[in-house]
């Protein structure tokens, strides 16, 4: 019986685990990270080791996510923050039309269920992302953030 995974051109690290219903292309994933089912990821995607990728959740071109870092469900990262579908002349964009738009998870951070990631972010190490945020600015090391648009709810003290 076929697993239902799509993979193409992906370097699966040492017992990562991809579910069913995954489509993964071009992306390198770190050892012993687990990807849910129904991710996207796509490719030029780096995702370190120690990692969880919790189901629905899609990670475009320019994402870095670093080691030990988990991503709840449903998490969407953006990489263009202005997308259009045609150009100026109504012709349909391609890659060349537009620029990816670099995006970083620092080591150990968290990033809540239904948080939206804009593009050109950079989520500090140990950071904690609430569910349902839209991250629009950088997120500090060692801090919590929530809301839209997130906003530093308070920093995380040792032990925490």
């Amino acid at each position: 019986m076929e697993d239902y995974v799509r993979m193409n051109n992906v370097k699966l690290g040492k017992n990562a685990r991809v579910f069913c219903f995954a489509n993964l292309y071009g992306c390198i994933i770190g050892e012993n990270t687990k990807i849910g089912a129904f991710v996207e990821i796509q490719k030029n995607v780096l995702i370190g080791k120690n990692c969880k990728i919790s189901s629905h959740s899609f990670i475009c071109e320019g994402v870095t996510i670093e080691d030990g870092v988990f991503i709840g469900h449903g998490v969407m990262f953006i990489n263009d923050l202005y997308p259009r579908a045609v150009n100026a002349d109504g012709s349909l964009q391609t890659e060349e039309d537009w620029k990816v738009i670099k995006t970083i998870v620092k080591k150990r951070a968290s990033i809540g269920s239904n948080a939206t990631i804009l593009g050109g972010i950079t989520i500090g190490e140990n950071a904690l992302v609430g569910a349902g945020s839209v991250v629009t600015k950088d997120v500090p090391p060692n801090t919590i953030v929530a809301g839209n648009p997130a906003k530093i709810i308070k920093e995380i003290k040792e032990k925490e």
